[in-house]
Formats: C-alpha cells, structure tokens, sequence
C-alpha cells in the first residue's frame, strides 16, 4: 500500500514534513522517506517551508507549493522507474542527453505531467498516457 493512498492534504504534508526532520536528524528512513528527503535536498527553497508548520503553501501550481512541486517529482521518479507510461524512461534520456542536468531535466517534465493531470481533471477523465508522452516528446 502507498504511503499516500487514501491521505487528506495534511497527512501527505506531515508526511513531508516528518521525512525531512528525520532525515535532517539522522534518524533511519524507510525507503520512501529516504527518495522525499532525497528530493528537498535538491530543492533548498522548500526546506524552510517544510520547517515552518504556519506556511499554507495553498498555490494550485508547482511553483507556489513546495508539497505540490517535490510530489510531481517523486510521481515522475517513479514514472521512471518503472517505464510507465511506457517510452517515458526513453525520452528522458533523449532529454538528458540535450541538457547538463538530470534536474533541470525532471522540471521540464514535471511541467507537461502537471499540465497533464490538470487537463485530466478538467475533463474527469483519467490522464492519456500516449497524449502524455507525446507532449513530453515536443518538449525534447
């Protein structure tokens, strides 16, 4: 069962938040908290977010929601890691190799996959997997 299945907001956020005082503690991680702290690691601009438990951090957009942006990258991570949609693992590599970092590279994507969850909840529909991929291929 995922850590985020069936979860309010502020369960998912208290998840954040927990992983990141662990891990800021040295106190032993589960797995998936070791990939959340991995990820606020590499976003120094959400840490004091996630220390300050007054931050609503109420954006509808990545870049105004911390819990939102380090959650469209452990979605994509795990995208990744498994090759579903199917060729997403592939245009990732086809993106690395025209851009000097893996970073940069999971925001452009994380850009099309938040705009395709959006467009999916606009519609009430699920998302379209080859659409998906075929918009992340435009953006190589």
């Amino acid at each position: 069962m995922s850590l985020f299945a069936s979860q309010s907001r502020e369960a998912l956020r208290t998840a954040w938040r927990e992983a990141w005082q662990r891990g800021r503690q040295g106190l032993p991680l589960e797995p998936l908290q070791a990939q959340m702290v991995a990820l606020i690691e590499v976003h120094p601009e959400c840490q004091p977010q996630l220390l300050d438990l007054t931050v609503a951090a109420e954006g509808t957009d990545a870049a105004g929601n911390p819990f939102l942006h380090l959650a469209l990258h452990l979605a994509l991570r795990e995208q990744l890691g498994t090759d579903r949609p199917a060729g997403i693992r592939s245009v990732y590599q086809q993106l690395l190799g025209r851009r000097n970092s893996a970073h940069e590279v999971e925001h452009r994507m994380i850009d099309v996959l938040a705009e395709t969850l959006w467009q999916a909840q606009r519609s009430g529909r699920p998302p379209d997997e080859q659409e998906y991929l075929a918009r992340l291929r435009a953006s190589t």
